[in-house]
């Protein structure tokens, strides 16, 4: 099951944060900081995958990671998770996330942080993997973007209709 999705910047930033567990603000703060500094401190050519810290469970858990441009995407997962499966979910995630910004970034985690998170929702709910098919994952957030689109329209057609009467 995975128990955290993390995105921090190459500065330690958080981007995104999702935790399948319940725990207060400040030891999610803490556990992305322990995160940050288990992470950054590796080689690029070492193993993507490490011992979780303290924080989040220690042995019993697992960061798998990968790093791009920027950006550091982990998964904190426990022993049921395969190391490969979740390393090609990242991919997914990543692509998918490429695919509905047009190269993705930086600034459009931060400025599209719901759009992502439905993306994200989309893939993972409760810790489990619910969809890792790309093109399935794009239908229904395209298909989600169409719908808020014509809510805004039909609202907008209200208000206008209210103004002119």
């Amino acid at each position: 099951m995975i128990k955290a999705i993390l995105i921090f910047n190459n500065h330690g930033k958080p981007r995104l944060s999702k935790f399948y567990e319940h725990y207060n603000e400040d030891t999610e703060q803490q556990i992305i900081r322990e995160t940050f500094h288990l992470v950054s401190k590796r080689d690029e050519n070492v193993c993507n995958f490490l011992e979780g810290g303290l924080l989040i469970g220690g042995s019993d858990y697992k960061l798998i990671y990968r790093h791009y441009a920027t950006l550091y995407f982990v998964f904190c997962v426990d022993s049921s998770e395969s190391e490969l499966g979740i390393l090609d979910l990242i991919q997914v995630f990543v692509e998918t996330l490429d695919k509905c910004f047009e190269n993705v970034c930086e600034l459009d985690l931060i400025f599209h942080v719901d759009k992502v998170h439905h993306i994200l929702a989309e893939m993972v709910m409760g810790g489990m993997v619910l969809e890792t098919n790309m093109n399935e994952i794009i239908t229904q957030v395209d298909a989600q973007n169409k719908m808020e689109k014509s809510e805004v329209s039909a609202s907008l057609k209200i208000c206008y209709l209210d103004q002119i009467q």
